[in-house]
């Protein structure tokens, strides 16, 4: 019984004596950063006068993300899965996680009482929030929900305009080029929970933690390899790419070094696919194509956080022309062919598109 007071008192002897305090114990974190925490500590870092409005509105994305999250997780349980029966403004089949998504999202962010505009995929114009707060939010709710039924990674694309006080609500608040983005985030929904969230610094990589109902910090600044040897394409549309991006698969599958080829990977959710390329490297592209003259993703809620994610971890995201993040969308569903990923991949792809002309 002594000993094991004097052990207790040895280890606050060293607290109290200012001794660093570990981390880890046991393999488990004793020092967890959670998103909310952080955000306050990043305001008080960057913006000492805000007023926290920023904060409470990522707060808000973070309650709809961990809602559908655990929707996702019970979906089979729940009665959700499979398609509800409607279509979305894409002309795409809603599936019921879909709906669930879209309306929790919208939920949440009205009451957080900083939005003014909302753009959403599911809604076919924007949502206009009178008497709401000085940000907009454009989002995907649901990315890769075509995956759902069969237990694959899916996830939420979020990016965050700041209007001028003396703008009234309207679309024109997210008719914007990329480069006006405050801040953007992705959820990826699969055998953990992610969030990796900028608000105009590298992304910031976070677990939802179950056992504590948070996310927590578990990678402070997010890079991008500046060359990887993965590229991810739907190659079942092959047939209908232009001659530049064939070739660049071809180089990617038999380099004309002699080098290793790449390796193939095509998840066919966005957001897992986006992840992957963060963390390893590589190139993910949705080009434009005979089918899909403009691409397919839309610039306005898919391309433009996902381009300004990419950037801010020190990749690159560019068009058949030039940079995602330069286009101003003239309208909220517009659509755009993207290439993203490794500064170096992006830079080889694009003596290939330059070639063409």
């Amino acid at each position: 019984m002594r000993q094991i007071a004097n052990q207790s008192r040895g280890v606050l002897s060293q607290g109290n004596m200012g001794a660093e305090v570990k981390g880890v114990t046991n393999g488990l974190s004793t020092d967890p950063l959670t998103l909310p925490q952080w955000v306050l500590v990043q305001q008080q870092k960057e913006a000492p006068h805000a007023r926290g409005n920023l904060s409470i509105l990522l707060n808000a994305i973070c309650v709809a993300c961990k809602f559908v999250d655990s929707a996702v997780r019970k979906a089979g349980l729940s009665d959700l899965l499979g398609l509800a029966g409607t279509g979305n403004i894409q002309g795409e089949d809603q599936k019921k996680l879909d709906i669930v998504a879209n309306e929790v999202f919208i939920n949440v962010l009205r009451r957080s009482g900083q939005c003014s505009v909302l753009v959403s995929e599911e809604v076919d114009d924007e949502v206009i929030i009178e008497g709401g707060g000085e940000y907009s939010v454009v989002f995907d709710p649901l990315d890769g929900s075509s995956n759902i039924d069969c237990g694959v990674s899916i996830g939420t694309i979020l990016g965050i305009y700041k209007k001028e006080k003396t703008e009234a609500p309207s679309v024109k608040n997210v008719l914007k080029s990329g480069r006006e983005l405050v801040g953007a985030a992705y959820c990826l929904y699969g055998s953990s929970c992610s969030m990796v969230l900028s608000v105009g610094k590298q992304p910031a990589h976070f677990t939802l933690d179950p056992s504590l109902g948070e996310f927590v910090l578990t990678t402070p600044a997010m890079s991008v390899p500046e060359k990887g040897n993965i590229y991810s394409i739907n190659e079942g549309n092959s047939v209908l790419w232009d001659t530049a991006v064939s070739r660049y698969v071809q180089e990617c599958k038999n380099p004309s070094n002699g080098g290793s080829p790449k390796s193939l990977r095509y998840v066919g959710s966005m957001v897992a696919d986006v992840h992957r390329t963060i963390l390893y490297g590589g190139i993910f592209m949705y080009p434009a194509d005979r089918k899909a003259t403009k691409g397919k993703l839309r610039l306005l809620y898919e391309g433009n956080p996902m381009a300004y994610l990419v950037e801010s971890a020190g990749g690159r995201a560019i068009t058949h022309e030039g940079p995602v993040l330069d286009i101003v969308p003239a309208s909220i569903h517009e659509r755009c062919p993207i290439f993203l990923g490794s500064r170096i991949d992006i830079e080889e792809l694009e003596a290939f598109l330059h070639a063409k002309a």
